[in-house]
């Protein structure tokens, strides 16, 4: 299968020349629609996870589907927009990632958004320590605050800033939370399956 893959991408490369960022190569219809997005979007892999420990930055974890409503309205205010997508790239090393493609990937963090904020839904935000335990997360963000809830770009900015003076703080309340999720619902809910 993974050959098959392999020939696919390098199809897929000829083709269409692969985009602005890493998703022009992907077989998920639902990554290549955000190939052209100016976020520096990685699939799913082991490429986009050295990175982060190498940078030692968080992940932004985007997981939706392709006929997903408000996967497509945050794609449209955010991921499409410039200036947001600048904090998000000097901030984070972002990875999107098709929930019908990966279900193991969006299993275990749509479980820990239901832990911590008590509803989920798509598109599935998570941030992520680089060694893949989440830190924070929740579904669809506006771009900016209203009615006394913080918007996308303020949470990015907030966490990036917080990220830098209590890391260790933020991947420890994460640890514990998935070692509740762990105890209560087994291991295929608190760890995804290979990359």
């Amino acid at each position: 299968m993974l050959q098959v893959r392999s020939v696919f991408r390098s199809a897929l490369r000829k083709m269409s020349g692969g985009g602005t960022n890493k998703l022009g190569l992907e077989l998920s219809p639902y990554l290549r629609q955000h190939k052209d997005n100016p976020v520096h979007w990685y699939p799913w892999g082991q490429e986009a996870i050295d990175r982060a420990r190498a940078e030692n930055k968080m992940i932004f974890l985007s997981i939706g589907y392709s006929t997903c409503h408000w996967c497509h309205v945050m794609e449209r205010e955010s991921f499409e927009n410039k200036d947001v997508a600048a904090i998000m790239n000097r901030h984070y090393i972002n990875v999107k990632v098709d929930r019908e493609e990966r279900p193991d990937v969006d299993k275990v963090y749509m479980t820990f958004v239901q832990a911590t904020t008590g509803s989920g839904g798509w598109p599935l935000s998570i941030f992520l320590a680089p060694d893949l335990n989440p830190v924070y997360g929740g579904t669809y963000f506006p771009p900016s605050g209203n009615y006394g809830r913080p918007g996308f770009t303020q949470i990015l900015e907030a966490l990036a800033a917080q990220w830098e003076d209590n890391k260790e703080d933020m991947v420890e309340a994460g640890v514990e939370v998935i070692k509740i999720i762990h105890h209560k619902l087994g291991a295929g809910s608190s760890q995804p399956g290979p990359l």
